[in-house]
C-alpha cells in the first residue's frame, strides 16, 4: 500500500545527488583573479587571445589555477592577491604594447573557487546582485521622441531624392511634427508622386488632400515602422552600452532593457559611478576615407614611412589586425548613416553588409564612387581619438540610391558584427538617468550575513516546531524541507540566476510555504486516525487526500508568481524568479520526497499498529460519560 517502485526511489536519490552537486559551488567561496576583456568594439575576445594570455603567464613564471574563457572576456585564477597583481602587471605588458591606445582593459575579479571537477560539470554558484556584492545602478530613459524626429528628418531627405531622381516635380516639401507634407500643383503628378514613394519608400503612409488649388500629400510613419524605429534605437542603445561597458573589465554586467522605453545598467563590484557615466556616454562616429594606394604611396609606405596626407591604421582581417595607409580627408561620416543590417549578396550568394544612407549621404556616395571606381574604401569606426577600419572593400561600381553593400571573404557571424558595429558606434537615441544609486561592498556583505542568518534562524525554528509537534513525522517534514532548500540553491546555481536581497526573502517565504504543505499531510493523516482508520491506511489516505489541496494552493500562489515575473522589473522580477521555483520544488519536496521517506520507514511493516506523529486527540477523550437511563 505505502510503497513506492524502485525507479521512483532511484529518481529522488538522483534528483538530491544532483541538487548536492549543482549546490556546493556556492560554499567554496571566491578566489582572486585577472579579466581580460575588449576595450574596443572591433577586438575580438577569442582563442588566439586565450594562447597569448597563457603565454604571458608562462613566461614570466606565474603560476595560475586555470584560465576560462567566454564569448565577452578570459578570466584568470590565483590562489592570492600578490600572485594577481603581478599577474595584471604581466598581462598589461603583454597585451597593451602601446599604453596610450590599450587594445584590451585588464582588470582585478573574483572567480568561483570551485575543484576543476565541479566547473567541468558546469557546477557553478550563483551570480550575487548589487545589493549583495555592491556597485553601481543606474536607470536610463530612451528619448524615443528624438528616435522618431531623427527617423522622420532622414525620410525627408529621402523624398526629395526619390522624386529627383525620378524626375517628379514637387512644389515644395516640409515636415511639421510627425507629418510630412509633398505639395503638387497638378493631380496627375500626385499620383505619379504617390505611386513613386509607395514602391520606394514602405514606411511611409500618404493620404491625398487639395485645398486653394494645391495637391498634396500627407506622409506619416506607418505603426510597424514605427515601432520598429523604437525597437532598433533601444537594441542599438543596449549593444553601444555592451560595448562600452567592456572598457571597465565589469563581471557579469546587466544590461537590459525595461518598460518599452527604459534602460537597466547594473555593473557589480563598480564604486566609481563618475567613471561609469563618462564611459557609457561617450561617443563613437563612423568615416568614410579613401585608402593611399598611388604608387608612390604604396612605395613610401613599403619602407615604413607614413606618405604624406595619409594616416596609419590597422585594418581587421582574418589574419588578425593588418596595417593600413588611409588618406587624413574625410569623404562621408556616420551621421549620414540610417541602418546597417546584415544580409546576402544577390548575384554571388556570399554574406555581405547592406548600409542605408540619407538624401545627403547618398549624392555624397553616389559621387564618391563615381570618381573612384577600382580603388578601396576604408570604413572607419573612431572611438575615444582612436580610429580603426572595420572594412575596406574595393569600389566595384558608382553606388546611388542611398543603399551601400559591403561584401567579400565575410563569414555571415563576421557581416552580422560588421553591420553591428556599424549600427552602434553611436547611440540611436538620447538618453538621461533618472535613477542612480551606489551600494558599498560593506553594505553588501553585511546583507549577505542577514539574509543568511534569518533564513538559517527561520529553517531552525520551523524544524524546533515540527519535531516537537509531530515528532517522527515532523522530523521526516524537516527533511523534506531542508531537500527543498537544496533543490531550490541547485536550480538558481544550475540557471546561473543572480540573486539578490529580495531573492533570499523569496527562499525565506519559501520554507514557510513548503512546509505548510506537510502540515496539511500530518493533519490529515490524524484526522484519518481519528476516524479509525488503520496507519497504513492513514498515511495512504491522507497524502493523497492532502495533494489536491497542495496542488490548488500552490497553482494559484504560482499564478500570482508569474504575474509578478511578467509585468514586474528590478527587485520585484527577482523575487518573483525565487518565488515561482520555490513553488515547483516545494510541490516535489513535500509530496513526493517526504511520502518515499515515510514508504522506507512504515512501509515494509505489515502489522503496523502506530505511527510516530504525536498526540492524536480522540473526540470524548478525558469526558466523563453520562449515565445510562433506565
Amino acid at each position: 500500500m505505502n510503497r513506492y517502485p524502485l525507479w521512483t526511489y532511484l529518481i529522488i536519490a538522483l534528483s538530491l545527488i544532483l541538487g548536492l552537486v549543482y549546490t556546493t559551488p556556492n560554499f567554496f567561496g571566491e578566489a582572486p583573479a585577472v579579466q581580460v576583456s575588449s576595450a574596443k568594439a572591433t577586438i575580438k575576445i577569442d582563442d588566439p587571445v586565450r594562447k597569448r594570455v597563457e603565454a604571458a603567464l608562462k613566461e614570466a613564471a606565474v603560476e595560475d589555477n586555470g584560465v576560462f574563457a567566454d564569448a565577452s572576456s578570459i578570466k584568470t585564477r590565483f590562489r592570492d592577491t600578490d600572485t594577481q597583481l603581478k599577474a595584471k602587471d604581466v598581462l598589461e605588458k603583454a597585451l597593451n604594447p602601446d599604453k596610450s591606445d590599450p587594445n584590451f582593459t585588464v582588470a582585478l575579479n573574483l572567480l568561483s573557487n570551485s575543484p576543476a571537477w565541479l566547473t567541468a560539470l558546469r557546477a557553478l554558484p550563483m551570480y550575487l546582485g548589487l545589493d549583495l556584492r555592491g556597485g553601481v545602478h543606474f536607470l536610463y530613459q530612451v528619448d524615443m521622441k528624438a528616435a522618431l524626429t531623427k527617423r522622420l528628418d532622414a525620410l525627408t531627405g529621402d523624398l526629395r531624392t526619390l522624386l529627383r531622381d525620378k524626375n517628379v516635380r514637387h512644389a515644395g516639401i516640409e515636415r511639421q511634427g510627425g507629418v510630412i507634407t509633398i505639395k503638387f500643383r497638378d493631380e496627375v503628378t500626385r499620383d505619379r508622386a504617390k505611386a513613386v514613394i509607395t514602391d520606394g519608400l514602405a514606411d511611409l503612409a500618404l493620404v491625398e488632400s487639395a485645398a486653394d488649388g494645391e495637391f498634396r500629400l500627407a506622409a506619416t510613419i506607418k505603426p510597424e515602422a514605427e515601432r520598429r524605429v523604437q525597437e532598433n534605437a533601444i537594441k542599438q542603445n543596449i549593444t553601444t552600452f555592451n560595448n562600452r561597458v567592456n572598457a571597465l573589465g565589469v563581471a557579469e554586467p546587466v544590461i537590459q532593457q525595461q518598460g518599452a522605453d527604459r534602460i537597466v545598467v547594473q555593473l557589480p563590484g563598480v564604486q566609481d559611478p563618475a567613471q561609469v557615466k563618462s564611459i557609457l556616454g561617450r561617443t563613437a562616429s563612423l568615416e568614410l576615407r579613401m585608402v593611399c594606394e598611388s604608387p608612390e604611396e604604396t612605395a613610401a609606405a613599403a619602407t615604413g614611412q607614413v606618405p604624406f596626407g595619409c594616416e596609419r591604421f590597422n585594418e581587421n582581417t582574418r589574419r588578425g589586425q593588418v596595417p593600413i595607409m588611409v588618406r587624413k580627408q574625410v569623404m562621408l561620416t556616420g551621421d549620414r548613416l540610417t541602418d546597417a543590417q546584415a544580409g546576402v549578396d544577390g548575384q554571388t550568394n556570399e554574406p555581405a553588409v547592406h548600409l542605408t544612407l540619407d538624401s545627403q549621404g547618398s549624392r555624397i556616395f553616389k559621387e564618391l564612387t563615381r570618381e573612384n571606381v577600382g580603388k578601396r574604401m576604408a570604413i572607419l569606426l573612431i572611438e575615444r581619438n582612436k580610429g580603426e577600419v572595420v572594412t575596406a572593400p574595393v569600389i566595384r561600381t558608382e553606388i546611388g540610391g542611398g543603399r551601400v553593400q559591403i561584401s567579400g571573404q565575410m563569414t555571415t557571424q563576421e557581416a552580422a558584427d560588421v553591420a553591428l558595429l556599424l549600427r552602434s558606434g553611436a547611440l540611436a537615441a538620447p538618453m538621461e538617468i533618472i535613477e542612480e544609486r551606489t551600494v558599498g561592498p560593506s553594505l553588501g556583505a553585511e546583507n549577505i550575513a542577514k539574509g543568511f542568518n534569518s533564513t538559517l534562524y527561520g529553517f531552525a525554528a520551523i524544524a524546533v516546531f515540527m519535531i516537537a509537534y509531530y515528532v517522527l513525522f515532523g522530523l521526516i517534514s524537516v527533511i523534506a524541507l531542508a531537500s527543498n532548500l537544496l533543490f531550490l540553491i541547485a536550480l538558481l546555481s544550475l540557471l546561473q540566476a543572480t540573486l539578490t536581497l529580495p531573492g533570499i526573502a523569496a527562499i525565506a517565504l519559501t520554507l514557510g510555504m513548503a512546509i505548510d504543505a506537510n502540515v496539511l499531510i500530518n493533519e490529515r493523516i490524524r484526522e484519518e486516525l481519528r476516524g479509525g482508520a488503520t496507519p497504513q491506511a492513514a498515511i495512504a489516505t491522507g497524502y493523497d487526500r492532502a495533494f489536491g489541496t497542495i496542488l490548488d494552493s500552490n497553482v494559484t500562489t504560482l499564478i500570482a508568481g508569474l504575474a509578478l515575473l511578467i509585468f514586474g522589473s528590478g527587485a520585484v522580477r527577482g523575487f518573483a524568479v525565487v518565488h515561482c521555483l520555490g513553488i515547483l520544488t516545494s510541490i516535489f519536496s513535500s509530496v513526493v520526497v517526504s511520502r518515499g521517506i515515510v514508504n522506507l520507514v512504515y512501509g515494509s511493516r505489515r502489522k503496523l499498529t502506530k505511527v510516530s506523529i504525536g498526540e492524536v486527540w480522540q473526540p470524548g477523550a478525558g469526558r466523563a460519560q453520562p449515565p445510562a437511563k433506565a
